[in-house]
């Protein structure tokens, strides 16, 4: 297809500069003669003003001439880069190459959908880019600044943007992201947007991926990390809270963090929570036990993940086994908490990264600002622990808690990967957005 474009291209180009060859001819077989034509029969008694009036003609047929073949040429030129650009988009797509630089030099974006994400980011492979980009951030080799987030005047939803850049994989990116708590009702996704991925060479944008699975992955992802680096390596009964999209893929992270035995799953709407147990089922032969409340539900389980959307805590300290290792993942906001105090006190707390924990975790911030805790509560983050600088799990009975804000590095790492594998694939639609005049 390249190879094809490449030769009418040149076809094209070389019969207009054909055209050109011959208008340059006219232009200098014409122009010529008709001046020295005009001087001859002006005559040497001619007028000054009609000798000048004469050389004006002249002059101003020669500059038509001129521009006509300008034009021509310019014609051309467009018509060869637009030539070359199709044949880079052909050869972009059927060759991908390993530099990330070097596939961008046309500028091409990449749309890759909700199934193109699903589709190039299985869980076990975005479980190894989580680890890989915590500890990235761990060592220095990452910017994450705190998100920004818009509210709007009636408060039904907020609007976060979340920059950030990982230089070893030579991207940078941002996740613009609405969040409408209310949306399951009316049949859409709480989480609605688009990450936009970046080269850092010269920063052109290279992908833009769907936001709403990319952060159902990452986020479980993560989760299935801090689960395997602090859980009991015993661990096998798991309790869920909530059953919606969280806790469908945490339900996947989980499976592959530890081998488990037995799986539990609540939510206030009941329905919700039986559609969760059919659909876990099909999807994985796993019997899942719905209960009637999150007491029966988390009473002696090893794991705990709390994926909803509560603004008040629903799950107690008390009712926490020992040894137990939680996944707080619901609340994402300083002004709302899954857990309650006693919960958080009883915990030996890791995150994801500590600025963004004291700034904007409302699990973490109700008990400082009730003086249950001190800063010195966070142990460190995970990223600390799987570099092995931090000590994770220090006794079998100690109860561990990973409190996941989710940052923006972490969905730009998920996009890279994702972009990588659809390149090699064929997969998403390329579009020429620009980058040149």
């Amino acid at each position: 297809m390249a190879s094809g474009s490449s030769g009418r291209s040149r076809a094209r180009k070389l019969q207009t500069l054909r055209g050109v060859g011959v208008a340059r001819s006219r232009m200098k077989s014409s122009s010529v003669p008709q001046t020295t034509t005009s001087w001859a029969k002006s005559g040497a008694g001619s007028s000054g003003d009609a000798a000048r009036a004469t050389r004006t003609r002249a002059r101003r047929t020669v500059m038509r001439q001129k521009i006509a073949v300008c034009t021509t040429v310019g014609r051309c030129a467009r018509s060869d880069r637009d030539a070359r650009e199709r044949s880079s988009r052909a050869t972009v797509r059927a060759s991908p190459v390993s530099d990330i630089h070097a596939r961008v030099a046309c500028y091409m974006t990449l749309i890759l959908s909700q199934q193109d994400v699903r589709e190039c980011l299985p869980m076990d492979a975005c479980m190894r880019v989580m680890r890989d980009t915590l500890i990235a951030l761990s060592v220095g080799d990452a910017v994450q600044p705190l998100r920004s987030v818009m509210r709007g005047p009636e408060h039904k939803g907020v609007l976060g943007v979340m920059p950030g850049w990982l230089p070893g994989l030579g991207v940078m990116g941002l996740k613009a992201v609405s969040v409408f708590s209310g949306n399951h009702a009316a049949g859409l996704e709480s989480h609605i947007g688009a990450v936009l991925l970046h080269e850092t060479k010269h920063g052109q944008l290279i992908a833009i991926a769907d936001a709403s699975e990319i952060t159902a992955i990452r986020t479980a992802a993560v989760s299935g990390v801090a689960t395997q680096a602090l859980a009991r390596d015993n661990a096998s009964d798991l309790a869920i809270l909530g059953a919606g999209t969280q806790a469908r893929t945490h339900l996947e992270a989980m499976l592959l963090a530890r081998t488990l035995r037995r799986v539990r799953v609540w939510s206030r709407t009941r329905a919700h929570a039986d559609a969760f147990a059919a659909w876990a089922a099909q999807r994985f032969a796993v019997a899942v036990e719905v209960m009637p409340s999150v007491r029966d539900a988390v009473h002696e389980a090893d794991i705990i993940c709390t994926t909803t959307a509560s603004r008040e805590p629903i799950l107690e300290g008390a009712w926490v086994a020992p040894g137990a290792h939680i996944n707080a993942v619901g609340s994402s906001v300083a002004f709302a908490r899954e857990l309650d105090t006693a919960a958080v006190v009883a915990s030996r707390l890791f995150v994801d990264r500590q600025e963004s924990t004291i700034n904007e975790a409302g699990d973490y911030l109700f008990p400082l600002r009730e003086g249950a805790i001190t800063e010195a509560h966070i142990v460190g983050e995970l990223g600390d622990v799987l570099r092995g600088v931090r000590p994770g799990r220090g006794s079998p009975t100690e109860i561990t808690l990973f409190k996941s804000l989710g940052i923006a590095i972490e969905d730009i790492a998920a996009a890279q990967y994702v972009y990588t594998q659809a390149q090699a694939t064929g997969r998403g639609v390329t579009v020429h957005l620009g980058g040149t005049r």
